[in-house]
C-alpha cells in the first residue's frame, strides 16, 4: 500500500513537463484521483486525448480544472476533497520575467500564497512546492520571485503547523533537462535545421537532472517533510560548452556560435547557500534544510560562545561534480525526449 492509496492529488500547472511526468509515475498506481489545474484549455484537451488514446483504462482517474493560481476563487473551487498538492504552477523563463517582473510576482509569489491559503482552509494533508536554484542568491526577476515564494512557503508552513492539519514544504532543483523552454530541445532543433548551436557563455555551468529525478525529489520531500523544510537533490553539472558538444555527439556537429549571456543569467547556479548549509542535514541523495522556527521574540533565545552564521561555501554548479562530454551524453540519454528524438 502506497502513501497515495485512495488519495486525491492536485497538481497546479499540471499540463507542464512536471505534470506529464507525475502522471507517468502515478497513473497506474493505487491513487484514486489526480486533478490537473492549469489555465490553458488547449493543453488540457491535448493531455485528455493523449490519456484516452494511450491509457484508456486509467484515464478516468484524471480530472481537469481550468483556473489560474492568481485567482483565489478558482483555486478554492479545485480544493474540495484534495488530500495532497504538488504546486508546480510558475513563470520560469528568466528573460521574459526580466521584462515582465510583475507577472512573475503575481504568479510565483501571490499565486503560491493563494494555493497555500486554500490548502490550509481545506485541511489538505501535505503540500510540496517546487522552487529553483535561481532562488538562491537571486540576481534576476524570476529567481527573486521564487525566493519570495520560498519565504511565503515558510510563513504559511508556520501557520499550518500551528493549526495542525497541513504540512507544507518546498523542493529546490536545478535545470531539468528537456523540460519546456530548456536548452537541449533548442540545440536539437538547431542541429536538425543545419544551423550552428548557439551558446551564451561556454564556461557557464548548470546542474543537470531529468524529469523523473524531479518527481523523485518531490516524492522524497512528501514522505520526509517537517513543516517548512526545504529539500535539495545532490546533482552533477556540466558547462554549457560540454552540454552542446554532448548533444552534437548524438545528433551531428553543425558548429557553435557564441551569442553572449542573456538578461539575468548567472555564470553558475547555487542550490544551497552558505547560510542554509549550517542548518542542512545530509540524507544521502538529498539535503534537508530545516526551517528556522524561532519567532519574533528574539530575546527568548540565548547563544553562548562564537556565533557562526554561514558555512565556508555554498553548493553550486561550479563546485559539484562536473561531467565530461561522455558522461553528459549518458546523462541526457536518460531523458524520454532525447530517446524519442533519436528513435
Amino acid at each position: 500500500m502506497s502513501s497515495f492509496k485512495d488519495a486525491t492529488l492536485l497538481i497546479t500547472g499540471g499540463t507542464g513537463s512536471f505534470g506529464h511526468t507525475v502522471l507517468k509515475h502515478f497513473l497506474h498506481s493505487d491513487i484514486k484521483e489526480i486533478r490537473i489545474f492549469s489555465r490553458d484549455e488547449k493543453k488540457q484537451d491535448d493531455m485528455r486525448h493523449e490519456l484516452q488514446t494511450h491509457h484508456p483504462e486509467a484515464a478516468s482517474k484524471v480530472k481537469f480544472y481550468i483556473g489560474n493560481v492568481r485567482d483565489p476563487q478558482s483555486v478554492h473551487d479545485a480544493m474540495p476533497g484534495v488530500d495532497y498538492i504538488f504546486h508546480a504552477a510558475a513563470l520560469k523563463q528568466v528573460p521574459s520575467c526580466e521584462f515582465f517582473p510583475m507577472e512573475a510576482v503575481q504568479t510565483n509569489v501571490e499565486g503560491t500564497n493563494n494555493v497555500l491559503h486554500a490548502a490550509i482552509e481545506a485541511k489538505v494533508k501535505r503540500v510540496v512546492c517546487l522552487s529553483t536554484d535561481k532562488a538562491a542568491y537571486p540576481i534576476n526577476a524570476m529567481g527573486t520571485s521564487k525566493a519570495m515564494m520560498e519565504h511565503v512557503v515558510r510563513a504559511n508552513a508556520r501557520v499550518a503547523a500551528e493549526r495542525g492539519d497541513t504540512i507544507i514544504c518546498c523542493t529546490r532543483y536545478g535545470n531539468v533537462m528537456c523540460s519546456r523552454g530548456s536548452v537541449i530541445p533548442l540545440f536539437i532543433h538547431q542541429i536538425r535545421s543545419g544551423a550552428p548551436v548557439t551558446i551564451t557563455n561556454p564556461e557557464m555551468t548548470r546542474f543537470l537532472m531529468n524529469l523523473d529525478e524531479a518527481v523523485e525529489l518531490v516524492k522524497f520531500a512528501f514522505e520526509h517533510a517537517n513543516p517548512g523544510d526545504l529539500f535539495i537533490q545532490k546533482a552533477d553539472a556540466s558547462t554549457i560548452d560540454t552540454l552542446a558538444r554532448a548533444v552534437q555527439k548524438l545528433f551531428g556537429d553543425t558548429g557553435t556560435r557564441i551569442i553572449g549571456t542573456r538578461h539575468g543569467e548567472k555564470l553558475y547556479e547555487t542550490l544551497m547557500t552558505r547560510e542554509e548549509r549550517l542548518r542542512s542535514e545530509d540524507m544521502g541523495d538529498y539535503f534537508r534544510v530545516s526551517a528556522d522556527n524561532r519567532d519574533l521574540n528574539y530575546d527568548k533565545y540565548f547563544i553562548n560562545g562564537e556565533v557562526t552564521t554561514e558555512a565556508e561555501d555554498s553548493y553550486t554548479s561550479h563546485n559539484t561534480r562536473l561531467l565530461n562530454v561522455e558522461e553528459t551524453v549518458e546523462k541526457i540519454l536518460t531523458t524520454d525526449y532525447v530517446q524519442e528524438c533519436l528513435a
